[in-house]
Formats: structure tokens, sequence, C-alpha cells
């Protein structure tokens, strides 16, 4: 009787037991939890440090950039650095611009601020020199706007006429009128002797022998305001710098101070013997005044109602222009040219017969002063004459002395100077008549406006 076995089938080698095969199982699960574990973990913390093989890629990147990418970044990082400095250095330039001015206002209150101007200007060509023609009688007073673009001109023939200095044509004309029509008519009726023009250009105001001061809108020409209180002829006035403040003089021998945006008068000041001739001011609250034939030029301080007296010239003192805020230059019928400095009684130089001498010999006149001029914080001065000319000075060292730079010669009487605020061009009133009398009649004389140009000298190149 056989027996019945059950033979083990043996195991192949691709075959495993049941139990092994489930803890193969469940190792591989946990490797696939650990895994997928890891790779959240990565996900979520932004700080880990790459992985070696993320550093790799991020170096794989970096060779993958080509040359000309790598120029063209390179080129932008060095745009923006010049970039960078441009404006550091607009910055510092424009903190050196804004130092400059205000040393040079600081200099220029002090009246040190000097600008050598004498050593360029070159003297005109005759043809060069305009006659601008309009009025009927003398000019005898004149002002610049501030832009150097037009010039304001006032007349015997009581008229005032704006001019384009670029093409010297008319701009505008105030006419005069008749004595006695005051009350129909809107402007001088009598002789104008005296302009002034606020510094920001903004108002004109001219006045005459009938003792009134007129206040124009500059722009339009227009009619503002009529100051009355004086009570002889108006011959003098001026700005004060950078406000509205306006000062005026009069035969009268007072100095008045007027508000011109409010129309208001301030007060008057009394020091001088015989009629005022000329006024002047700049930034600071004084204004300058020659004397007529008391002989004196006064340096009046009005906010403490004080005033200066200073003698030198040995005729009547016709004329008077601040050159700074320290130093001035008066002209007298002596023939003499006088600078000062406003702390010093007496003159710093002199120079007799400026315009030379006329008459029979050993009867010789000197030929008066009418006209002086300066330009502003520089070395130059203008005068003017009965004889015609222009001369034009260089003040010294310290403005201690006087030399003749040259000769521009006119015809006629000089009665009102002015430089352009460029010192490009020198302006002159001329008529056939004295402003202030009929003492001499020139017929040959045309009454008008003169602009002289000046040309300036190249500076000379290092080296050559």
């Amino acid at each position: 009787m056989s027996s019945l076995f059950i033979k083990k089938r043996p195991e192949g080698p691709g075959k495993k037991r049941r139990g092994e095969v489930k803890d193969a199982e469940d190792k591989k699960k946990k490797k696939k939890t650990v895994n997928l574990r890891e790779e959240i973990e990565s996900d979520s913390d932004t700080e880990v440090a790459p992985t070696p093989r993320r550093k790799k890629d991020h170096e794989e990147e970096e060779l993958d950039e080509t040359a000309q990418e790598k120029k063209l970044r390179l080129a932008k990082e060095y745009l923006r650095q010049l970039q960078e400095q441009e404006e550091e250095r607009l910055e510092n330039e424009s903190e050196d611009v804004i130092a400059h001015r205000l040393q040079e206002n600081v200099l220029e209150q002090r009246g040190r601020l000097q600008r050598p101007l004498a050593k360029e200007l070159i003297p005109p060509e005759p043809a060069e020199i305009r006659l601008l023609r309009g009025h009927q009688l003398p000019v005898t007073c004149l002002v610049i706007t501030p832009d150097d673009k037009h010039v304001f001109s006032g007349s015997k023939d009581c008229s005032i006429i704006k001019w384009s200095i670029s093409d010297g044509k008319k701009v505008h004309k105030i006419p005069g009128g008749r004595k006695g029509c005051e009350e129909q008519h809107v402007g001088h009726t009598a002789h104008i002797l005296c302009m002034a023009l606020s510094s920001d250009g903004k108002y004109l105001a001219s006045g005459d022998r009938n003792k009134l001061i007129f206040i124009w809108n500059a722009e339009t020409c227009e009619n503002l305001h009529k100051f009355q209180g004086h009570r002889d002829a108006v011959s003098g006035l001026s700005f004060q710098k950078g406000t509205y403040q306006l000062f005026s003089v009069s035969h009268d021998r007072s100095v008045k101070v007027w508000n011109v945006a409010e129309n208001s008068y301030i007060e008057t000041l009394f020091g001088h013997q015989d009629c005022i001739t000329g006024l002047d001011s700049l930034s600071r609250e004084r204004c300058v005044t020659s004397g007529g034939r008391d002989g004196t030029v006064r340096v009046w301080k009005i906010a403490e109602e004080t005033q200066l007296v200073f003698s030198g010239h040995e005729g009547s003192i016709d004329c008077i222009r601040l050159i700074n805020e320290e130093h001035m230059v008066s002209g007298a019928d002596d023939g003499s040219l006088a600078l000062w400095n406003v702390s010093k009684k007496k003159p710093l130089a002199r120079m007799r017969a400026s315009h030379g001498s006329h008459g029979e010999a050993g009867l010789e006149q000197p030929y008066w002063v009418s006209a002086v001029a300066a330009a502003l914080n520089s070395d130059v001065v203008a005068s003017g004459s009965h004889d015609g000319n222009v001369r034009l000075w260089k003040c010294g060292e310290g403005f201690r002395g006087l030399q003749p730079l040259f000769t521009v010669p006119l015809v006629g009487f000089v009665n009102s100077l002015q430089f352009s605020s460029s010192a490009d061009f020198l302006v002159a009133g001329v008529g056939q008549e004295h402003r202030l009398g009929r003492w001499w009649r020139l017929k040959e004389a045309k009454n008008g406006l003169y602009i002289i140009p000046f040309k300036r000298k190249q500076p000379v190149a290092e080296g050559s």
C-alpha cells in the first residue's frame, strides 16, 4: 500500500515567500512616505540651502549666459553708475552755484564786488552807433529795462517813448500835453526831467517841472497814479532795488519817500541848501544826492533819518551815480569828475577838466559834466558833457584814480547816460539844449537816443 506524499515545490530564483513579499511591500511604502515628506518640507522652507544638485544647476545657468548677454549686463551696470555719478555732480554744482551767488550778494552788499570790465571793452566803430529819433525837443532822461530789451526816454516835449533796443522801433508813446490842460490830459504837460524803473521792470516813474510824479505800468504804459507833494520841479527819481519804495528829489531842496505799490507817501527829509539836481540808490535803504550849487554830495540813511555831507567839487554838482554800495561818481559844472567812498567826506580821486576846455586863450572855461553813468559793480564809469563827447574811464585800484579808456564822439548836449545791465551797450540821451536850461543851443545837434554798443576782447589762450 503505497503512502501518499505531498511534495513541496522547490522555490525558484524569482519567487519569494508570502511573508517576505509583504515585508518588501511595507518597506517600499515606508520609503515612499519618507520621500514625499522630504519633498513637502523642501517646498515649504525657502531658506533651505540648495542641494548639491541645485548648486550645480545655478552654475550651469551662469555658464549658459552668452558673451553678448554678459556685455549687455555689464554695460547697463556701468551706465547706472555713470548716472549716479552725474546726479551727484549736478547736485554738487547746484550747491556751488548757490554758494557762489550768496557770496556775490555778500560782497555786493559790502561794496567789494568788482568786475574787471575796463580791460575787456573795445570802442565801437562810428557806423555801429545808432540814433533813435522821435522826440521834437531835447531828450532829458532815460531808463533801460532790466532785461536790456527796451529803453524809455523822456523829453522837454513832455512825451515818453518806449523803444525796442533790437530794431530801434517805437513800442509805445505817451504824448505830452499843453500847459493849462492838466485836468483833461493824462500825462505830463511840463518838461520831463527824470525817470526811474523798479528793479523788476513793473513800475515806471517820471517827474516834471510841474512838481508832479506819474506812475505808469511799464508793460502797457497805462497811467496808474499821480504823486503830488513837491513844491518845485522834480529833478531826480530812484527805486530802492528789490522794492517798490521810491525816492524823489526836487528843486525845493527836499527828499521824499513813497510806496508805489500802496500809492502812499511816507516821509520828507531836508538838508540841502540849494536845488537838488541828481539822485541814485541801490538795495540798501538809503540814497545819494547831488546838491547843485550848495557844493555837496549827501548820503541819506532813511531808517535812521540821518545824512552824511561830502564836499570836494568847486562848482555846481549836477549829476551822481552809485558804482556799488560803497562807491559813487559825480560830475560838476567846473568840469571835474570825482570818485567817492560813502564813508569818507573827501573824494578818493578827482579828474579836473575831464572833458577839456573851451573859449578864448586866457578865458578858457571847462566843459560841464552834464551826465554820469556806472557799469554796476565794475571798474568802468562814463561821463557826458555839452562838448558832445561821451568819455569812458577806468577806476583805479581802490577807486583812488581815474584813467581815460576811450572817447565816443557825438553831437549835442549829453543829458543822460545809462549802461545796460550786461554792460554790452551804453545809451546816451542827447539834445540841442541842456536838460535844466537854455544857456546854449546847438542847432546842428539832433534830439534823440544814441545806442553805443561795445565789443569785448577775446581772452588770450594759454600757450599761444
